[in-house]
C-alpha cells in the first residue's frame, strides 16, 4: 500500500472512531510506529488530523464524545488496572473495609469499573451522579449509598444541572475519584461538555483529597470545556503507556502519579 492510500484509510478509521493510535495502526498496517507517525504527521500538516499523544483524532472533533458503551471498550485492560489500583485509595485502605470514610465516584467508565470493584463488605458513605456507578453499587448492604439527581445526559448516564450542583455544594467528602477526557500539564482537565464540567469542578471543590482516574490516551487532549488544572489533582492514576519522563513532568508540578 501506498502511503497516500495508507493515509486515506487512516483518515477514515479516524473520522469513524473518533480517534487512532499509533501502535494499533502500525500493528494494521504492517509499517513501523515511524511510518505512522509520519503519516499522522502528513495529515496533520493538510489539516485533516489533530495529533494527541499516542496517536491522532479528526480534525474539528475536539469536542468529539464517544457513547458510554463505546467508551468502556476503548483502554479496557488499562481502565481494569487503574481501578483496581485505586481501591487503595479508599478510606481505610483497599475496599474500604472497617472504615466510615466518605468518597465521590465521578460518572465516568473508568469510575465505574471501580464500583464493580468494590468489596461488597465494604463500609463507605458514597456519593455519585453516574448511574452505571450507583447500579454497581445498589446491592453493597454496607455502603451508605447517595444517588445526586438532575437532567440525565444520554452519552455519559450522569446528572448535570442546577440540582447535581447544589447537592454537591452542600458536601465535603475525604476523597473523589475524578474522571476526564482529556489532561495535560498545559491544556489542564477537559471535557467535551459545558455542563458536565460545571459538575466536574464543583466535584473538586467538594472533596479534601482528589484522585485523578485516567487512562494514558487521554494525556495530551484537550477538549472543548475546561473544568481544573492539573495542581488541583493529589494523585493521578494511570497506566503504563504514560512515559517515565511525562509522569515525572506532572509530579514535578506537584501531583502524585501511579502508573498501574
Amino acid at each position: 500500500m501506498y502511503a497516500p492510500e495508507r493515509q486515506q484509510e487512516i483518515l477514515r478509521l479516524a473520522r469513524e472512531g473518533g480517534r487512532v493510535d499509533v501502535l494499533s495502526l502500525a500493528e494494521e498496517f504492517q509499517v513501523t510506529a515511524e511510518t505512522v507517525r509520519r503519516d499522522l504527521k502528513a495529515l496533520d500538516r493538510a489539516g485533516l488530523v489533530r495529533r494527541v499523544h499516542g496517536g491522532a483524532i479528526p480534525a474539528g472533533r475536539l469536542d468529539f464524545e464517544p457513547d458510554l458503551a463505546e467508551r468502556d471498550a476503548v483502554a479496557a485492560d488499562e481502565k481494569q488496572r487503574i481501578a483496581r489500583a485505586a481501591l487503595a485509595e479508599l478510606p481505610g485502605g483497599e475496599g474500604g473495609a472497617g472504615s466510615s470514610g466518605s468518597v465521590i465516584l465521578d460518572a465516568g467508565t473508568t469510575a465505574a469499573r471501580l464500583a464493580a470493584e468494590i468489596p461488597l463488605e465494604a463500609e463507605l458513605t458514597v456519593v455519585t451522579h453516574g448511574l452505571p456507578v450507583a447500579a454497581r453499587l445498589a446491592d453493597h448492604p454496607g455502603l451508605t449509598l447517595h444517588l445526586v439527581g438532575g437532567r440525565i445526559r444520554h452519552r455519559t448516564r450522569a446528572a448535570v444541572d442546577d440540582w447535581a450542583l447544589r447537592a454537591y455544594r452542600e458536601i465535603n467528602a475525604d476523597v473523589l475519584f475524578l474522571a476526564t477526557n482529556g489532561f495535560s500539564p498545559d491544556g489542564g482537565l477537559t471535557t467535551p461538555d459545558l455542563a458536565e464540567a460545571a459538575v466536574k469542578r464543583t466535584l473538586i471543590a467538594a472533596a479534601r483529597r482528589v484522585v485523578l482516574l485516567a487512562d494514558s490516551a487521554k494525556f495530551g487532549q484537550q477538549h472543548f470545556a475546561r473544568f481544573g488544572e492539573l495542581s488541583d489533582v493529589d494523585l493521578l492514576i494511570t497506566d503504563t503507556g504514560l512515559s517515565p519522563d511525562d509522569a515525572l513532568a506532572i509530579e514535578r508540578a506537584g501531583t502524585e502519579v501511579v502508573r498501574a
